[in-house]
């Protein structure tokens, strides 16, 4: 068992709500994470005397960064001190940049999130072979950091709350090392029926559940998820799991209209205003990730316009992709597929006076928020997707009172229910449907519905979300 050290609640994440970036001067600068879920669990450890969240070195400047540190502790590294102001300290693992590669973009990345979310072309893929057995060695070595690290940092009997489907193998491990800390787990992504996981090979299958059976609270957004998980370890384990429990995470209002309604958004707002006119805008907002679906949205936007001619001229679909995992072949050609397939419609459809298509593959927050405070209708017909913040965000800053047009496939889903109009993801001429009837939604029945929607969407705001979980843990 390894000594207990000092902090009385810890999180753990693969990225940290510290990031390093290379500025102008070629100096490093340390950046705060923002956001309404990093935001939430800051709150936490801010009113927690001594609190520590533990994080990857997500690059070689983070890894030279932590290598710095007295004990991995930023609190150590005087710029990197004066960005968490004293409040809580992060511990960066600086693990090395072969086993982090491995364990992030070979399983978590490229196997995990894709048995996940059900992405895998069966015909081909997946493949575990030598190859991959060496990926998943990594896994198990990052894993076993972060476990030693929250070891040696706990104090006795301390809450411990660990993230996602980067840290699966974590809280069996820390239990082995610590059996006093009471441990949470949260999984942020879907989870799937016991036969798709039955694809993972049989011992990679019981490591993982097991892995979270270490957890006394297993977390997940909604309850099929938590449903789901439950099937999974009777299959994989022959055993009902306890301490499975639901907390659907939602979004701040406050927080939302706050970056919503800044300068650099108001000047968003009229480069948007500009470019669409007084036409409808579907909006988007997404990253290109192969979950999202962008593509078959885009099939079913053309098809909207072949079958419904009256909205040609009427109606702008604007798509903002922030680019993701560009590192991955698949991702990469995915993209180019979606910026084809948008260059096509424009092609078919525009005219002098209209583009149909506003396309736009970039990291610019303010811009996004631009977007969903413009749109008539939002858009989100993901393949899977746990929860799917963007779409609750866009209901508590939209100017417009808008219909939402989800995939049933989505968390939100289940937050917003029969106010949303639900699609099968894969039904590309009944999503074009259900687009016409959120275009043709009188402003009454929009508004109502709206007005329903954004109560279930703040129900539960990232900070509210955190502290159920830690009430849970006792």
């Amino acid at each position: 068992m390894t000594s207990p050290g000092r902090a009385p609640l810890l999180i753990a994440s693969n990225r940290g709500p510290l990031s390093v970036v290379a500025v102008e001067d070629g100096d490093d600068e340390v950046r705060r994470g923002s956001g309404g879920l990093v935001s939430g669990m800051q709150d936490a450890l801010r009113e927690t005397p001594d609190a520590v969240w533990v994080c990857a070195a997500m690059n070689d400047r983070e890894r030279a960064l932590a290598r710095q540190a007295r004990g991995g502790r930023l609190s150590a590294v005087d710029f990197a001190s004066e960005a968490l102001k004293g409040e809580f300290d992060v511990r960066m693992l600086p693990i090395d940049g072969l086993t982090f590669r491995n364990a992030y973009n070979g399983v978590a990345n490229s196997t995990l999130w894709f048995v996940l979310h059900m992405l895998y072309e069966l015909p081909k893929a997946p493949i575990f072979d030598a190859a991959w057995r060496r990926q998943w060695a990594s896994y198990l070595r990052y894993n076993q950091a972060f476990a030693q690290a929250l070891a040696e940092e706990a104090a006795p009997n301390a809450r411990v709350v660990i993230q996602d489907y980067h840290l699966f193998l974590a809280p069996r491990m820390l239990r082995t090392l610590r059996p006093d800390l009471r441990i949470g787990h949260f999984t942020h992504t879907p989870w799937v029926s016991p036969d798709y996981i039955a694809m993972l090979p049989d011992d990679v299958a019981y490591a993982i559940v097991d892995g979270l059976l270490g957890a006394d609270v297993v977390g997940f957004h909604t309850e099929r998820w938590a449903a789901l998980f439950r099937a999974t370890c009777k299959a994989v384990l022959g055993r009902e799991p306890d301490g499975v429990s639901v907390f659907p995470l939602g979004t701040d209002a406050e927080e939302m209209k706050k970056l919503a309604f800044r300068r650099d958004v108001e000047s968003s707002v009229r480069v948007l205003g500009e470019a669409v006119g007084d036409r409808r805008v579907i909006g988007r907002v997404d990253r290109t990730e192969l979950s999202k679906n962008v593509w078959r949205g885009l099939l079913a936007y053309r098809e909207l316009l072949r079958t419904y001619p009256e909205w040609r001229d009427r109606v702008v679909h604007a798509v903002y992709n922030n680019p993701s995992r560009e590192d991955l072949p698949a991702y990469r050609e995915y993209t180019a597929s979606i910026e084809r397939l948008a260059s096509d419609i424009e092609d078919e459809f525009g005219t002098d006076d209209w583009s149909p298509m506003l396309l736009e593959i970039v990291d610019d927050y303010p811009a996004a928020l631009a977007l969903l405070r413009r749109s008539d209708v939002l858009f989100v017909n993901s393949v899977r997707d746990g929860m799917n913040l963007v779409v609750l965000e866009g209901l508590v800053v939209s100017e417009r009172e808008p219909a939402v047009v989800l995939s049933r496939e989505a968390g939100a889903a289940e937050t917003l229910g029969a106010d949303a109009l639900q699609v099968n993801p894969f039904d590309v001429s009944a999503t074009a449907e259900a687009l016409h009837a959120a275009l043709q939604m009188s402003h009454g029945e929009r508004a109502d519905r709206a007005g329903r929607m954004r109560a279930a969407a703040v129900r539960m705001p990232p900070t509210t979300w955190f502290k159920a979980q830690l009430d849970a843990l006792g």
